[in-house]
């Protein structure tokens, strides 16, 4: 028998490497909201492809690593497909509580958002505020909390997403919320707690060089993309 879809929202987890959390994390999804959901595995090398389909996911496996953005992009587009109406993108570590699902869907379910970011300031470390700091200022973002993964997108907002326009993005942050900033896009920010990671370590964080690397990319895209008032 085949499953009925809710086409109401589709929920996107990127993972690489998340079998002590991946299935925790879909189960409570499932079956916390009822909600469909996909992880896109970044060509994993552990068991996340099948803790996530024991949970209830559906897998889309990627053959080559493309990183969190180009799972998550990977993720849109059979959304797109798909026929879904919403997209919320969540983490497979565990941060990410599902909680919270039912206040990041409802402003973009009434209309009142195109997307919503769950906030949790409280979470960052000092140089990370920092860096939230450097990287509004550059790029004149006002979203509180811009490095989160945590977010709810209308069907205009995850269409944008899954064009050409954003597949040359890197990271889900500053490069995401320029582009629908400047397709004029509403995001608003909703105040969420997260929890810290379970297993694993960071993809983004994991080493001073990556954290470099990615300081000067974003500050780069970011300048660069930045409107300029007249």
């Amino acid at each position: 028998m085949t499953a009925v879809r809710n086409l109401r929202c589709l929920v996107v987890i990127p993972a690489h490497n998340e079998q002590g959390d991946i299935a925790q994390v879909v189960r409570e999804v499932r079956e916390d909201h009822g909600l469909d959901v996909v992880v896109v595995d970044d060509a994993s090398t552990d068991a996340t492809v099948k803790k996530a389909r024991q949970a209830g996911a559906l897998v889309l496996p990627l053959s080559i690593q493309l990183g969190a953005w180009g799972a998550i992009q990977a993720g849109m587009r059979y959304a797109l497909r798909a026929g879904y109406h919403n997209v919320l993108t969540m983490d497979a570590d565990g941060q990410h509580e599902a909680v919270w699902i039912p206040n990041l869907l409802g402003p973009v379910e009434s209309g009142t958002s195109d997307v919503t970011i769950g906030c949790c300031v409280r979470r960052g470390s000092w140089m990370r505020k920092i860096a939230w700091k450097i990287l509004k200022a550059v790029s004149g973002l006002t979203r509180e909390d811009i490095t989160s993964g945590f977010r709810a997108y209308n069907r205009d907002a995850f269409r944008l997403l899954a064009s050409r326009q954003a597949t040359l993005l890197e990271y889900q942050d500053v490069g995401v919320l320029v582009l629908l900033r400047n397709a004029g896009l509403d995001t608003h920010d909703v105040e969420v707690t997260m929890l810290p990671r379970r297993s694993g370590t960071s993809r983004v964080y994991h080493s001073w060089f990556a954290v470099i690397y990615y300081m000067c990319h974003t500050i780069l895209l970011g300048f660069s993309k930045r409107r300029v008032r007249r």
